[in-house]
């Protein structure tokens, strides 16, 4: 299954590629199909390529959603996958 996840901007490469945090993890991704990104900018990040600008308020429910279900998962005793 393959899942797009909202990720922030911590860094400006160069016109196609940025920094992204992914919970902790700093990975380059590519930026070309989104303009006008800033540092702090949230995207929604699909196999390493950036597909659209998300607010900051959607990203925050969405990552606090996964938060919710991978405590969900370890509560049942089952380890999550990235």
């Amino acid at each position: 299954m393959c899942l797009a996840v909202p990720v922030r901007i911590d860094a400006l490469v160069d016109d196609q590629t940025a920094t992204a945090n992914l919970g902790g993890i700093r990975k380059n991704i590519n930026i070309a199909l989104v303009d006008d990104l800033q540092v702090g900018d949230y995207v929604i990040l699909h196999v390493g390529v950036a597909l659209k600008k998300l607010d900051q308020e959607e990203a925050d429910k969405t990552l606090a959603l996964f938060g919710e279900l991978e405590a969900l998962e370890h509560a049942q005793g089952h380890e999550s996958t990235p």
